[in-house]
This record gives C-alpha cells, structure tokens and sequence, in this order.
C-alpha cells in the first residue's frame, strides 16, 4: 500500500474526475481539501477532467467554491468542451440541435456553432434534466433527414445523493433505437479526452495519472491512452464489481483520502 501511494504521488500529471471522485452531488468526498492542498503545495499538475456535460468551468469554479474549495476554472475540462472541439474540427462553423443545458450550449457557442432545429448539421446530445418527448421526436427526424448524432459523454448513470441519475447514453437510446442511427460518444473512454488533457497539462503519458471511480469510462480510458490508473472506490464502482471486467487498474484506493 505504502508503496502503491509512493507511486502515485510522484506523478507530475494528475487527470482527476470529478463525481465520485471529489463529490456526490452536493456533498464534499473525504480527503478532498487535503488532497489539493497538497496537489497545490508539491506543484503538481491536475486537470478536473468530466463526462458531465451540463456545466460549464465557471460553474463548476462556482460549485466547488461552495463545498469550500477555490479552483481556477483552468483546471476543469467537460465532455462538452471536447465535443465542440471535435465538431469545430470536423466541420468549422456548422450548427447544431442541442439537447443538453447550459455548459453544452455554451461551449459550441464559444467555437462559433449556431443552434438549428430545421436543417443542422448535428444532433448534440448531452446530460440534460430538460428532456421530453417533443425533443426525443424533434431529434429523431432531423437524424432521418440526415443530421448526425453525437453524444458528449457514454455514460447510463451517474451517481448523486439519493442513488443514481440517468446520464447521456441512456437519453440518446430512444433516438438510436427509432432511427436505426448510432450515436458517435466524444468523453471518456474516447482516447480524444486523454489527449486534450496531456496536453493540457503539458506532461507525458508516463507522468500522468487517471484517478476515476468507474470502471468503463475513466480506467478504460487511461488504459486505452497507456495512462496509469487509480481506480477509487468513492463512487460507483465496489471492489467486488472489479473482476467482472476484463481489465484492471494499476492502483485501487478507497478514495483520494488514502493519498493524504
């Protein structure tokens, strides 16, 4: 144990995600506050790297200001940010229907993305608590009448207070399943992610590390990326649920508070 912690604490680079990993919901994980103080005091890189799509840095600055934490809004990257990246890329300037809030809109807006719901380019989908049926039909035509579907992040669920909360995989399926169309995912475990946030960080690949609390997305991702991974057991994945993949992770803690 001693020398797992050993291990990962010399790492330059750290790529941490944020739900399960430093909160539930609104509810601050143990360990955290001496974990960046200490990330801060040994001059350690670290992105906030998310699959949620719903806010935008700032406010993620501004929720973790009220748990009682000041992070510059440099430190925080969304799926929704990599998605308007990789739309901005594939086609500059092009427009969108979104199904999404707020850090979505924003962040295609910001790489000069319009909002179209007669004749757009894409479909973009991500985690949203505006969601019904007229949006879910909407969407579907327009991905029969040749617009392409995207999904920032995905994920089925995630987790918050009282249990679970469905997540973008789980909001795209009705539209995959009534057009026959699949969905192209940007987040975690999209290799895309991990490249923006190395180079983001300004580190190699051997001087980096995931920390995530699920399985399928973030230490599938770090893997995928030849990342080394610290799997926490703080979110949503139990140790007993570990062997029924059929990968590992370099490390498991129970949570960042091992590391302090």
């Amino acid at each position: 144990m001693e020398q797992a912690i050993g291990k990962i604490k010399s790492k330059a680079g750290f790529i941490i995600d944020m739900d399960g990993v430093i909160y539930h919901g609104n509810l601050l994980l143990p360990g955290v506050n001496e974990f960046l103080a200490w990330l801060e005091s040994s001059g350690k890189s670290y992105l906030f790297l998310t699959n949620a799509s719903e806010r935008t840095p700032k406010e993620l600055h501004e929720k973790l200001k009220r748990l009682g934490i000041n992070v510059g809004e440099e430190h925080f990257y969304t799926s929704a940010l990599a998605t308007a990246s990789f739309l901005s890329n594939q086609k500059p300037n092009g427009s969108a229907y979104i199904i999404g809030d707020a850090g979505l809109i924003h962040a295609l807006y910001s790489v000069g993305y319009t909002i179209n719901n007669v004749n757009p380019d894409y479909v973009v989908v991500g985690d949203t608590h505006g969601y019904n049926f007229e949006k879910i039909e909407l969407a579907v035509n327009l991905v029969l009448r040749g617009a392409r579907l995207i999904g920032t992040n995905p994920d089925i669920s995630g987790p918050v207070e009282n249990g679970i909360t469905p997540s973008t995989k789980a909001l795209v399926a009705p539209i995959e399943i009534a057009t026959g169309k699949k969905a192209y995912f940007v987040g975690k475990p999209n290799p895309l992610m991990m490249r923006i946030a190395l180079r983001k960080l300004g580190v190699k690949r051997e001087e980096a590390i995931v920390i995530g609390d699920r399985m399928d997305t973030d230490i599938r991702c770090g893997l995928e990326s030849e990342i080394d991974t610290l799997l926490v057991l703080s979110g949503i994945t139990a140790r007993e649920e570990i062997d029924k993949f059929p990968y590992r992770p370099q490390f498991i803690l129970n949570g960042v508070v091992d590391l302090v």
